[in-house]
């Protein structure tokens, strides 16, 4: 049992898959959040542009 424990506690290979997990997840919550406050503005702008083509 001690030997299984010590040879899980030594294995790394999950541990880069998971630090690339939380780097996209924090990337994913950056781009939510500017959405969430840029969206209006760029909707007003787009609808303003909208406008004065016609």
């Amino acid at each position: 049992m001690m030997k299984m424990l010590r040879r899980l506690m030594k294995d790394e290979k999950g541990q880069g898959m998971v630090e690339y997990g939380l780097i996209i997840s924090l990337i994913a919550v950056a781009v939510i959040a500017a959405l969430v406050v840029l969206g209006p503005k760029i909707a007003t702008l787009f609808n303003t542009v909208a406008n004065n083509i016609n």
